[in-house]
């Protein structure tokens, strides 16, 4: 071979080598990337191809696949649906062709597509014989009557709020209700006309009512008197009492440390020299704020971590962070122990303090998925309760129990009685807006014991009533009653 034929067999073959590389680049390194690649058109369609995987309440489905009219606008075949859409939206989340997913709906998208590398056994069985690639399904915790009973309740209502409910002994998420709400199958497909003008009307700036915001996971509050309940077990847990019924020395009035500013109770109660017991049934900010102030920031701060503060919950959906303050003198410090200044709860976290209290001091980790199946439902994986911290020990909790009971049998929180259960509680009126000028969010959190000794749910409800007259707005007047219901359905449900 003559020298210029050479040249250009070598040009030839790094042509061809270049090739090789470039196309082993594309199929091997850059696969995933073009896969999940937003503009792949291909990735959507081949998802829409077949029918979802369902989502499962109590064994059975709350959403569904449609099939649609495919044209040259529309190539999609399946779209997603909803049953009691707005009800449950803040635990599905959504699923739509043109707005992607959220929440359970977009974190087991790969078992509800069956797109899951654990399905690929039974993914090659099928297209070995010729059947229809179908997704798995997400079995959750939820109790149906328990979420019925929490957005009912917030709908009757007619304001803005939220409810959790959890199994104290597992963690167990039973309820999750935010109001107002929404219904994800009104953008589920990609219709301009139809799909876009809900999404758009969704996506109002500035409205208050924002139904997308799942507030039992992602708004925080000032919880107000419902912090107590961490006061008084960082009370019991660092020894500063050693019982419900012993006096707390708290003067009345009393003056913020280092000012000359008097912390005011709600009304003429006996807080004076009160036992935990009485000031909690009363709710007494000056027994409470005193002994924040007693114990001091950091003892505060660590008994409130140990209950969840300070660190984001993953149930899988991820719920903000509860918020104590790390920097605060004593005056602050006390405030912050009676659940205001910069304190800030999840209903979620709230649900938690409750229910690490119900449990005998034992808080175990929020879930709200049960367990992952095969389209033949086969379970996949099965989530395992897991302890989470310690806040109170066995005694100490049972001493916060029977002052809780106090509250519903004597106290605020007599709206939650239940017949034939034993119910604890705390209410609680957060104030909020500059010098508490916005009406006060009522609060309310409970657990319910039966017969033999178990406590079955532990609930928190948190309600923004703007419509309320202010002095109308309490934790045992709004909050108290669907926690109830909440608590009683849970318990019938059991029988």
């Amino acid at each position: 071979m003559n020298k210029p034929l050479r040249r250009i067999a070598i040009f030839c073959g790094l042509l061809v080598l270049a090739l090789l590389v470039r196309d082993n680049w594309l199929q091997y390194l850059q696969a995933d990337k073009l896969r999940t690649d937003p503009n792949n058109r291909r990735v959507l369609i081949a998802r829409y191809a077949k029918p979802r995987g369902d989502i499962i309440v109590d064994g059975n489905p709350i959403t569904g696949s449609k099939k649609t009219s495919t044209n040259s606008l529309n190539d999609f075949a399946y779209k997603r649906t909803y049953k009691d859409g707005a009800m449950w939206a803040p635990v599905t989340g959504y699923a739509s062709q043109a707005f992607g997913a959220t929440q359970l709906e977009s974190i087991e998208d790969g078992i509800l597509t069956g797109d899951d590398d654990r399905l690929f056994f039974r993914n090659t069985l099928n297209m070995l014989t010729g059947k229809q690639q179908s997704g798995g399904n997400v079995v959750t915790t939820l109790n149906a009557a328990a979420q019925k009973a929490a957005y009912d309740g917030l709908k009757n209502v007619g304001g803005k709020g939220a409810a959790v409910a959890l199994d104290p002994q597992t963690g167990a998420i039973l309820a999750l209700a935010s109001y107002p709400s929404y219904d994800p199958s009104s953008f589920a497909g990609n219709s301009t006309s139809v799909d876009s003008k809900a999404w758009t009307q969704l996506q109002k700036k500035n409205d208050p009512s924002d139904p997308m915001l799942n507030r039992a996971l992602r708004e925080t509050y000032p919880p107000g008197s419902t912090f107590k309940v961490v006061t008084a077990a960082a009370a019991l847990e660092n020894g500063l009492y050693s019982g419900a019924d012993q006096n707390t020395d708290s003067p009345l009035p009393y003056i913020l440390p280092n000012t000359r500013t008097e912390l005011k109770n709600e009304g003429n109660i006996p807080c004076k020299n009160a036992t935990m017991r009485v000031a909690l049934q009363f709710s007494c900010n000056t027994v409470f704020g005193k002994i924040g102030a007693d114990l001091g920031k950091d003892k505060m701060l660590e008994e409130a971590k140990k209950f969840g503060f300070d660190s984001e919950q993953y149930t899988p959906v991820r719920s903000n962070a509860s918020n104590f303050p790390k920097d605060m003198d004593k005056p602050q410090t006390a405030l912050s122990s009676i659940g205001q200044f910069e304190t800030a709860a999840t209903p979620l976290q709230m649900a938690m303090v409750a229910s690490a209290v119900a449990n005998d001091g034992k808080l175990m980790k929020p879930y709200m998925v049960d367990k992952l199946q095969t389209p033949g439902l086969d379970v996949i994986t099965q989530t395992q309760p897991q302890e989470m911290s310690r806040p109170l020990s066995e005694k100490n909790a049972q001493i916060l129990q029977s002052m809780m009971e106090t509250v519903v049998k004597d106290g605020t929180g007599k709206n939650a009685q239940i017949s034939g259960a034993t119910v604890g509680g705390k209410t609680g009126t957060a104030q909020h807006g500059l010098n508490n000028s916005e009406k006060p969010y009522a609060w309310f959190l409970s657990f319910a014991k039966l017969g033999d000794g178990s406590s079955p749910v532990a609930v928190a409800v948190v309600v923004e009533d703007d419509n309320a007259n202010r002095d109308d707005i309490s934790g045992g007047g709004l909050a108290a009653p669907i926690a109830k219901n909440v608590m009683e359905a849970v318990i019938n449900s059991k029988k």
